[in-house]
């Protein structure tokens, strides 16, 4: 049995009250830009899809089980960037310290499971690209805390910590996704610092700024994996 990672962040915001206006300008946002996103780049999603299954043997979109807004389970859909049988059967490819990292963080340091295409769309972050649609059905939002496991939750916060996390839609761009992503980990307790330092500084302005911070951090591939 692999234990989670020990709590190692003391940290407790004082959230910025999220108003009225700022839920309804954030959800007509995330509303708008991600129906024009899925039309404009259809002809892209439709590549990626094909690519997908040739690539991993497999069903083209993975969706992953998360924790969403309320500690409700969501599935965040990805393009499948790994074969088939990765998730079910780890053990097949991962050595041990490969599987301590893997729950851990989620995340393994030259993940053998993962393909060639799969290393490609994970490095320019367009394994994500499906995940417009859980945008647009409202289980995701643009800017967020990053979705998590049930187990991370678990693992690498305090009840009031994770209360204060799940108070609001999870983002596919997050204050972690451009402070460092993959190289700021649960274990040194940064990543949950900088996860909960957005319900302090949440506000129209902050996650315009995470976005725009967002394309550089993209171009560098900055902790992508």
């Amino acid at each position: 049995m692999i234990d989670t990672p020990a709590r190692t962040c003391d940290y407790v915001p004082v959230p910025k009250k999220a108003g009225l206006f700022y839920r309804f300008v954030k959800r007509a946002f995330d509303i708008v830009f991600s129906l024009l996103a899925i039309l404009l780049l259809s002809w892209l999603l439709i590549i990626l899809c094909l690519c997908a299954l040739i690539s991993s043997h497999g069903a083209p979109i993975f969706p992953d089980e998360r924790v969403g807004k309320g500690g409700k389970k969501i599935r965040v859909l990805k393009f499948r960037s790994m074969f088939r049988d990765a998730e079910t059967n780890p053990q097949k490819y991962l050595s041990e310290e490969q599987m301590q990292e893997w729950i851990t963080e989620r995340k393994v340091q030259n993940d053998p499971r993962i393909t060639k295409f799969g290393k490609f769309i994970r490095k320019t972050s367009m394994d994500e690209l499906p995940q417009l649609f859980n945008i647009f059905c409202g289980t995701l939002s643009f800017v967020g805390p990053r979705p998590i496991t049930t187990r991370e939750v678990e693992g690498a916060f305090t009840e009031e910590q994770a209360a204060i996390l799940l108070s609001a839609r999870p983002g596919i761009i997050s204050n972690w996704d451009v402070n460092g992503r993959s190289k700021i980990t649960f274990l040194s307790g940064q990543r949950q610092k900088l996860e909960l330092e957005y319900f302090e500084k949440r506000s129209l302005w902050f996650d315009l700024k995470l976005i725009f911070k967002l394309v550089p951090a993209l171009l560098k591939h900055d902790g992508a994996q």
